[in-house]
């Protein structure tokens, strides 16, 4: 009866206890989101350089390799296999443990022993051990198996560091290449929105003279709807231009991680359509491509991570072999020697691993094939981006030649039409409808000049060629990257004669 109410009050007090240790879902409260919230806001754009006057494309193009938080994110990932690499080093060390305890009860450790063979007690109870010992050891082990795969392991973090280095590149590439195609609608957004504007405002009050003469009767219905369509269509080319250039700039500022609403100047330093020339043959591209593109780099370390996997199996089916010895005190006073050294080894196999052997092998030479696939897939579509980021950078040049050519002969029509308009012998809705004509002549070439900036970028990043040649300093100040952004594509120039030379020497 005792020990079954002893039973129920234990039943009782673990039921309570686990009841209390129960844990549920806890959402972040109202305070904690505001307060998560304002450090986020603080911390995106904190500890950088402010802007200081107009910025150049070269500094747009620093800024976002110093502070563009997607480049930001891949060197944090990048650092963390660092660190699990290092990490990975301690687990090839031997194993060293200390113990010490203290163990106490209110009655001897007593026994005593019968007799089979005579139907008799041996001896009266004995004991051999103190109410309370205080004992302490201290022992070193090295597992050998455990090393060799450890050491397996540490490669394939090393491999896995690499990796995520050319999953940076390959972010860098990105960010670089947007970088310069908003830049120059930035600039070209700068240059023809406040013109824009005022055009849009002329276009308004001209639909409106036209509207008037239209039911007063003072012109013919037709020339007066005529001209009323085509200041509409005007109004409509205005409304598509200012869409297309009125978020360009924000989009520069979100790469170069600037707050939004930041107010800075782009430098504009005049452009010539023909300034950037090609004369690297595709052979030469490819070859350059396969050897330096992030994602085909990436598949090779991922190949020579499943080798290494593959390496891994085969020790596992080895025998383990354990060695150690250690010190060790013990205070029961019953003892002979109360401190001594011990030493030793054993061997342990587990035979599952053998039978699973066939199937893990058989697994890894199926993952190898799919990376010699994936890598054929990868070189495949690298060679095609090659080739198309080549007739898309000829046919962007060759877009910015004709358009140009249309904003050369536009500005001289223009030039004869407010001659005429002087001259009173054209409407006014003619003379604005050129200006107009002229505007999105000049928002064609632009743009057309955007797209060639973007395709020449794209022509560096389908060949894999990096926009920094140096590790990037954290440290270093904006106008010191500046320099060296400018002085590499510099060097690189307008991919003229001497482009087969750096192919080569960038392999």
């Amino acid at each position: 009866m005792r020990c079954s109410l002893i039973i129920r009050i234990c039943g009782l007090l673990a039921m309570s206890v686990l009841a209390g240790c129960a844990v549920y879902p806890t959402p972040l409260s109202d305070q904690e989101l505001a307060i998560a919230a304002e450090i986020n806001t603080g911390s995106v754009v904190a500890n950088q350089e402010p802007v200081a006057g107009a910025v150049t494309l070269y500094e747009a193009m620093a800024r976002a390799l110093k502070y563009n938080l997607d480049h930001r994110v891949e060197e944090a990932e990048a650092a963390v296999r660092m660190a699990e690499l290092d990490l990975s080093h301690y687990s090839l060390l031997p194993s060293v443990v200390a113990n010490s305890g203290y163990a106490g009860r209110n009655k001897f450790n007593a026994s005593s022993s019968f007799n089979l063979d005579e139907d008799r007690p041996n001896f009266a109870a004995s004991t051999s051990q103190d109410k309370e010992i205080r004992s302490t050891d201290i022992g070193i082990s090295w597992n050998i198996l455990d090393f060799g795969l450890s050491y397996v392991r540490a490669r394939q973090d090393a491999d896995k560091v690499l990796v995520q280095d050319e999953m940076r590149r390959k972010v860098m590439h990105r960010v670089v290449e947007d970088v310069r195609t908003a830049y120059w609608r930035a600039v070209s957004a700068e240059r023809l929105m406040g013109r824009l504007a005022t055009l849009e405002v002329e276009t308004k009050r001209a639909l409106q003279e036209t509207r008037t003469l239209y039911k007063e009767r003072e012109t013919s219905p037709i020339t007066a709807l005529t001209y009323e369509r085509e200041l509409v269509e005007i109004k409509q080319k205005i409304g598509e231009i200012q869409r297309d250039l009125n978020t360009a700039k924000a989009q520069l500022a979100a790469l170069m991680n600037l707050k939004p609403g930041t107010d800075f100047r782009l430098v504009y330093d005049g452009r010539k359509e023909g300034s950037l020339e090609l004369r690297a043959s595709m052979d030469d591209m490819i070859a350059t491509a396969v050897y330096n593109r992030p994602e085909l780099r990436e598949v090779a370390y991922r190949k020579r991570i499943n080798v290494h996997e593959a390496d891994a199996a085969l020790l596992e089916l080895l025998p383990g072999m354990q060695l150690y010895a250690g010190s060790n005190y013990d205070s029961n006073s019953f003892l002979l020697h109360s401190d001594w050294t011990n030493w030793g080894a054993k061997a342990s196999w587990n035979l599952l691993k053998v039978f699973s052997y066939r199937a893990r092998r058989d697994v890894i030479a199926l993952q190898d094939d799919m990376l010699n696939q994936r890598s054929l897939a990868v070189t495949m579509a690298v060679m095609t981006q090659v080739h198309v980021s080549r007739i898309r950078f000829l046919h962007a040049r060759k877009e910015l030649r004709t358009a140009a050519e249309y904003q050369d002969v536009q500005r001289r029509l223009l030039d004869q039409i407010q001659a005429e308009a002087a001259a009173d012998r054209i409407s006014n809705q003619t003379l604005i409808r050129e200006e107009m004509n002229t505007l999105v002549a000049e928002a064609k070439f632009d743009i057309a000049y955007a797209q060639m900036q973007n395709a020449y970028a794209n022509l560096f990043s389908s060949m894999g060629l990096d926009p920094y040649a140096w590790e990037i300093d954290r440290q270093q100040s904006v106008k010191d990257m500046t320099a060296s952004l400018k002085q590499l594509w510099f060097e690189r120039g307008d991919l003229n004669a001497g482009w087969s030379k750096r192919l080569a020497s960038a392999q």
